[in-house]
């Protein structure tokens, strides 16, 4: 399917997670309260931080886990973008990001050689 080596596209997708965490992070702590921030960063940043051993595993359910889990980064980045001035930078990358980890994700289900499932 594409001329990169079969653990490229993890390396991508598992690069691409650590800086979707890094943003989220640094949105929170940069524009709230140590409390609120660590409030912020448990409920935004908690999910990825529970879906990584399966993307390091690999499984590949973990990548699809994954690739379900940035939709609402999304849709968060995008609201905020729009409702709220102060945080558009923020709010900005983490929709730049999550979409680029969501194709990453999807290449790495694509291009990857994964077991075939038991038969039911």
């Amino acid at each position: 399917m594409s001329g990169l080596p079969p653990d490229t596209p993890r390396r991508v997708a598992l690069a691409l997670t650590a800086l979707l965490i890094a943003v989220l992070v640094g949105w929170h702590v940069a524009r709230l309260s140590r409390l609120a921030a660590l409030l912020a960063c448990l409920i935004t940043a908690g999910p990825w931080l529970l879906a990584v051993p399966g993307l390091l595993a690999p499984r590949r359910r973990g990548y699809q886990a994954a690739a379900i889990l940035t939709a609402p980064y999304i849709v968060y980045g995008l609201m905020e973008t729009l409702a709220n001035p102060g945080a558009r930078g923020y709010a900005g990358a983490t929709v730049l990001v999550a979409f680029a980890l969501f194709v990453a994700l999807v290449h790495a289900l694509r291009a990857s050689a994964w077991p075939a499932p038991l038969p039911a």
